[in-house]
């Protein structure tokens, strides 16, 4: 039995596989607030403990970056090692991956109903391969080519210096260099970007903010879902809250187009993290495209690329179990 995680600041997902052909369906699963328990270890505990089934391996992915077997979950005072959580939890193999390179590991094991695709493009058998997903942070991984199968490999490529490609974005770059030492594309392309984006449109006094949403801004600390919230409303959006949506969308587009043409990612770019399926009409609007296709003699090519949004909401939960399938002999 496979005992595989994806583990985050807000929430925790763990599942039992017995085979590869669970992948998307597992065997047994669980969701769990993380920020309830002390340790991972005790977390997993109270999950197996429900479920009378000896476990050989697990696999974790974990928001933060892996290193040298350890690792420390962003948002959560965890840090956890590999060895220390197999005697703790008394498994023979234990394996920790970024959530990003776990999304990533999902990619080749996707099926039609993961995905919405906002550009069919023309991919090329084999071709490496792009995520970049917009959470509250921005993650980013890719995966090669080896000879046999894909190999991912991490990334922190969020943390990159923000480039500005229009006068907007120079203001915008402007605005928050006077409020942090360095900004990243993670500052302006991700949960913690929307907030700084709408500031700034608020304060440079772009567009006015309703009544109503100043009202229900001050009732709350994360101002991100109401800014979506207010972006998507059918009948009447705020026009603030998508002027908002419609910059971000762009700055996204640009970066998923600079990773693309960085690393040639013939393959496909594929947006995850919880924003995306939440704008999907955004993401399919100019915006986004013009930004993604805009590096000049090279436009033609972006254009040929393929671009799709992960739309299961688990994905690194199927990702982590498709390594430990996939590497079981190693872990």
């Amino acid at each position: 039995m496979l005992l595989a995680g994806d583990i985050g600041g807000t929430k925790t997902n763990l599942a039992l596989y017995s085979s590869r052909d669970e992948l998307h369906a597992p065997r047994y699963e669980a969701t769990f607030p993380s920020a309830n328990y002390a340790t991972l270890a005790d977390l997993v505990q109270d999950f197996l403990a429900r479920f009378a089934v000896p476990v050989e391996r697990a696999v974790f992915g974990v928001a933060g970056p892996v290193l040298g077997g350890k690792a420390k979950v962003t948002n959560l005072p965890w840090v956890m090692e590999e060895e220390q959580l197999q005697q703790a939890l008394h498994i023979p193999a234990v394996h920790m991956l970024n959530d990003l390179v776990a999304m990533a590991e999902a990619v080749p094991a996707m099926e039609a109903s993961d995905l919405y695709t906002l550009s069919p493009g023309k991919p090329v058998a084999r071709g490496p391969v792009a995520v970049i997903a917009p959470g509250t942070g921005l993650g980013e991984a890719f995966l090669a080519w080896d000879g046999a199968r894909y190999r991912t490999l991490p990334s922190e490529g969020g943390h990159a210096d923000f480039a500005p490609t229009n006068a907007f974005e120079i203001g915008l770059l402007v605005y928050m260099l006077e409020r942090l030492p360095h900004v990243s594309y993670e500052h302006v392309g991700s949960g913690i970007g929307l907030p700084h984006i709408y500031a700034y449109m608020k304060s440079s006094g772009f567009l006015e903010e309703p009544a109503w949403l100043t009202e229900r801004l001050t009732k709350v600390t994360d101002i991100t879902p109401l800014i979506v919230e207010g972006a998507m409303q059918k009948s009447d959006p705020a026009a603030l809250c998508a002027a908002t949506i419609r910059a971000f969308v762009s700055i996204l587009g640009a970066e998923a187009g600079n990773m693309a043409i960085k690393l040639l990612t013939t393959g496909g770019v594929y947006i995850g993290g919880g924003i995306p399926p939440r704008i999907l009409p955004y993401l399919e609007g100019e915006n986004f495209k013009r930004a993604f296709i805009n590096k000049g003699r090279f436009s033609n090519l972006l254009a040929d690329i393929p671009v799709h949004v992960i739309l299961n909401p688990k994905i690194a939960l199927v990702g982590a179990a498709s390594y430990g399938f996939q590497f079981q002999s190693r872990i």
